[in-house]
């Protein structure tokens, strides 16, 4: 049996809407139905009836709920006791992020967070983010840092959970330079669409891009010729021409400057500031409010301090 479990059948048990649990849970309410069904498979009994409308609890759900919030103190304290209690060890503090700002932005900033606060020991999980919220929200870590448009929420409880705007970075349409320094492929696409290498539409990169194409006045031709969620798969395939990909400026930076990768755009629009078919990225950092971590309070202390100082003040 997994944790999570328990807390699926904890949120369904208060609000009995499937559809509505998902989304508390940040899943796909089918992926939420089949946690829902692994739980009662363990059990060896039915927990809802799902006949009824509103759904409600069986006897043997009656039952489990007077034991599963129990359940689930007892693990989570056994587990916080014996992370204090390791020998010779200091419990370890648990990131979850996404692959793209493990490889980029990560290394540099606690650099800068270690000057202040020294060393932290530390183990990252580097996931897609819609991972690494479902890590937050299980207490499977300690502090999530992911990309984030200013304009659209990741779904967190805002009464459960502080953030920050830590850094910034831009996602630019990128394409192969050909020999005379332009683009192999072109926005908004002539004649035949351009091929897109594309984030799945699930996923938060995702999300963005599909919000810029619909907000660019000139409609994209674009077909999507290979799709990944790691934005490094999709920074070697444009990098051998195979299409226009959306990149963190941070993580494409070499590249840009080495001519390897120009914009995907016309030269006329090259120039343009900000460039056309791209969009903004705060990189934020998340922590729950009940965290009772002193690390985790130094942490977000330094933080807090270096966005209140006056501008152009050195650090």
């Amino acid at each position: 049996m997994e944790t999570k479990w328990l807390e699926d059948f904890l949120t369904m048990a208060e609000t009995l809407n499937f559809s509505r649990s998902a989304k508390l849970r940040n899943v796909t309410q089918p992926a939420f139905c089949r946690r829902i069904r692994s739980l009662e498979s363990w059990i060896g009994a039915e927990l809802f009836d799902r006949s009824a409308f509103p759904a409600r609890l069986t006897p043997a759900g009656q039952v489990f709920l007077l034991h599963a919030r129990d359940m689930l103190k007892q693990t989570h304290a056994v587990r916080a006791l014996l992370r204090e209690q390791a020998p010779g060890t200091r419990p370890m503090l648990q990131f979850a992020m996404p692959h793209t700002l493990s490889l980029t932005y990560f290394p540099n900033w606690l650099n800068e967070v270690e000057q202040a606060i020294g060393h932290l020991p530390l183990r990252i999980e580097a996931c897609n983010t819609h991972e690494a919220v479902l890590q937050m929200v299980e207490g499977n870590c300690d502090l999530l840092m992911c990309y984030q448009h200013p304009q659209q929420s990741i779904g967190l409880d805002g009464e459960r959970f502080d953030s920050m705007a830590v850094g910034v970075d831009r996602l630019l349409p990128c394409a192969k330079a050909g020999a005379d320094g332009r683009p192999v492929h072109c926005l908004p696409g002539a004649g035949e669409p351009a091929p897109m290498l594309a984030y799945p539409p699930e996923t938060v990169l995702g999300e963005i891009v599909e919000r810029v194409l619909e907000e660019e006045s000139c409609p994209a031709r674009l077909y999507r010729r290979f799709e990944s969620d790691l934005a490094v798969g999709l920074k070697m395939m444009a990098l051998h021409g195979h299409g226009i990909a959306w990149l963190p400026q941070s993580m494409a930076s070499e590249e840009l400057a080495a001519g390897a990768l120009v914009p995907a755009l016309a030269p006329e629009q090259a120039g343009a500031h900000p460039l056309p078919w791209s969009a903004a990225l705060e990189i934020r950092l998340y922590r729950a409010r009940e965290a009772n971590v002193p690390e985790i309070d130094a942490i977000w202390e330094h933080l807090t301090s270096r966005q209140s100082e006056p501008p152009g003040q050195e650090t």
